[in-house]
């Protein structure tokens, strides 16, 4: 049985309710501080993304020696000891200290070496993108004596929800120093992982599982507060007028939200912020509404008691015959037996 991680749930305030939503309320204050409700919208873009924690490994890296991280999921890397550098195709290389961590979240490969400029000699492929669900894994690269390095890594994946598409803008390398007061709540988290990987009992790999998670949205949180302009960033956003309407999409999913209502927000006309938006989002306005609607409506469904007809209600549909139309569309199969299919597997989520 697949395990999926724990998602925050979320309900809408009632059906259609009133938004008084102006166009300097979604905002960045001139101070630089993120308002009180954009820090909310953000929390609701990591529930959306589903972030799940895959596998972890440690590792040692020795003199003269190459480890590959293989393309194919995103991932992160904790260096513990030592000192090493990240190679990335087309980036400059990264070094890390003692301390420093870094995220990779566009699925590509990278390499960890030697920080000494010695040459090469060793080169070996690491293991840590295994697809058995949370596997964890040890390995040693050098001789005690040559070891230069030790590092945690681990991969994850994202879901099929809407709030994917918005990863898109982030930079390909996030690099966090040790240097910075809010690391050491990272360092405690891998230290976790690590004492996780040893433990065999019952719950273990979920555990390992929901730890990667948290390990992950800590760096995006940290990353994000070190400057208030990358939460535009994070959401893939280059206009702040499209994203004082996407604020406004994740504040009140459930209003009745129009082209015309959310190209006011923007203050834009219709058709040029409908053009921007899908350029820059990846979908139409109400495709993209509709898309973050049933993700939260799958949300509610999988682990909650609530009945379909107050779940349409919650996220914005007038009835339940209309949103288990939208429901079957999106994933497959009908809003009732949502419940059952969660047993065995996560929301599939049509493309």
């Amino acid at each position: 049985m697949k395990e999926t991680s724990k998602v925050n749930r979320f309900q809408a305030g009632g059906k259609n309710p009133r938004l008084e939503i102006d166009a300097e309320s979604v905002r960045l204050s001139s101070e630089g501080r993120l308002p009180n409700h954009q820090f909310d919208a953000l929390s609701r873009v990591l529930d959306l993304v589903r972030l799940r924690g895959d596998t972890v490994a440690v590792g040692e890296i020795g003199i003269s020696a190459k480890l590959t991280f293989p393309a194919g999921s995103a991932s992160f890397i904790h260096l513990r000891h030592g000192n090493a550098v990240i190679c990335q195709s087309g980036l400059d290389p990264l070094r890390l200290r003692a301390g420093d961590f870094a995220l990779f979240l566009h699925s590509e490969g990278y390499s960890i070496s030697d920080a000494h400029g010695e040459e090469v000699r060793c080169c070996c492929e690491a293991r840590a993108t295994s697809r058995r669900p949370r596997e964890a894994k040890s390995g040693r690269r050098a001789d005690e004596s040559k070891v230069v390095g030790r590092f945690v890594a681990g991969t994850f994946s994202f879901g099929v929800g809407p709030t994917r598409s918005l990863l898109r803008a982030l930079p390909r390398v996030i690099h966090l120093k040790h240097g910075n007061d809010c690391v050491h709540r990272l360092t405690a988290i891998s230290g976790f992982l690590i004492e996780e990987m040893a433990n065999s009992g019952p719950g273990a790999s979920m555990i390992t599982s929901r730890l990667i998670d948290l390990l992950v949205t800590c760096m995006l949180r940290i990353w994000i507060g070190g400057d208030s302009s990358r939460l535009a960033s994070f959401l893939g956003l280059s206009d702040e007028r499209i994203e004082r309407a996407l604020s406004a999409i994740h504040l009140k999913p459930a209003h009745a939200w129009t082209v015309e209502s959310l190209a006011e927000l923007a203050a834009m006309s219709r058709s040029v912020f409908s053009d921007h938006f899908a350029a820059i989002v990846g979908l139409p306005p109400l495709r993209y509404l509709t898309k973050l609607r049933l993700t939260i409506a799958a949300d509610l469904l999988q682990t909650g008691t609530m009945k379909v007809v107050d779940v349409a209600l919650n996220v914005g549909y007038g009835s339940e015959a209309s949103f288990s139309r939208a429901f079957k569309a999106q994933y497959g199969y009908p809003p009732g037996v949502s419940r059952r299919i969660a047993k065995t597997e996560l929301f599939p989520g049509r493309s």
